[in-house]
């Protein structure tokens, strides 16, 4: 016969097991650990950006953006925000940078003061009711500005980002094409343009980031580079980008087939 001591030893340990089963069967999960923002004064670092999203292959490229552990800032049109609310949400979630690219595309500089605002402002407003978060960047379309729209970007309280490296992706659309652009003018703190609208770019995307992450490059947002973080609103970066001819970066039209409706691909 078992002493009484050892009896409430024995029903002590069995309340404590039934009490916390992670700790009998060995079910506890292990908390996720936290992302340490990367220091880009420290190391070598680089801003890829997709332009005329959410795009169709939206997804894919978010999904090979968690595996590599990178982040990435999306310049959003309000037009497919709108219908691709779920993308938008997504990138906001997964901690990826939100920028304002307008709602139609257009041609700022050829527009009123008012339309422009209203451009911009629209995409703003429905962002944030996608995601519950306001894009914080502007990228006028084509990369094209003037004393009106940086003004009005001041206004809203947008800095300016254009690019400083492209990838010509919408008018190749090759894989490799693509992928030795990037690498030909990726650079320390380079903000290189790109479109999550363009199939290949997602396909080789995954290629791509571990070549750079080969090179030693850590792939984040715009706002994590060296002198990025804390831009004036109005303000323009990369600093010189303005004087360079950005058009031959970005598609002659908003309507290239692989963007053309807010429907394509729902």
């Amino acid at each position: 016969m078992k002493s009484p001591a050892r009896l409430l030893l024995a029903a002590t340990c069995t309340v404590a097991l039934l009490s916390s089963p992670g700790a009998a069967w060995g079910t506890n999960k292990p908390k996720a650990e936290k992302t340490k923002p990367v220091d880009c004064a420290k190391v070598k670092c680089i801003a890829l950006t997709f332009d005329d999203g959410p795009g169709k292959y939206a997804d894919k490229l978010l999904d090979t953006l968690k595996k590599t552990n990178s982040k990435a800032t999306f310049f959003l049109e309000g037009q497919y925000v709108k219908s691709r609310k779920a993308f938008a949400k997504r990138m906001a979630v997964e901690g990826h940078e939100l920028g304002n690219h307008s709602y139609t595309h257009p041609h700022l500089r050829d527009l009123s003061e008012e339309k422009i605002r209203e451009e911009l402002t629209r995409t703003q407003d429905i962002v944030k009711q996608a995601t519950g978060k306001t894009p914080t960047l502007l990228r006028p379309p084509y990369g094209e500005l003037d004393y009106r729209v940086q003004a009005i970007a001041k206004e809203m309280n947008l800095p300016i980002v254009l690019w400083n490296g492209g990838s010509r992706d919408w008018a190749t659309k090759n894989e490799k094409a693509i992928y030795d652009e990037v690498l030909k003018n990726a650079k320390r703190d380079g903000v290189i343009l790109m479109h999550d609208w363009v199939e290949q770019t997602v396909k080789v995307m995954p290629k791509l980031i571990a070549a750079l992450q080969k090179q030693g490059y850590h792939v984040v947002s715009v706002s994590s580079l060296r002198g990025a973080n804390k831009l004036e609103a109005g303000s323009i970066y990369p600093v010189g980008s303005e004087k360079d001819d950005l058009a031959a970066e970005t598609p002659d039209s908003p309507d290239a087939p692989e963007a053309a409706s807010p429907e394509d691909g729902l």
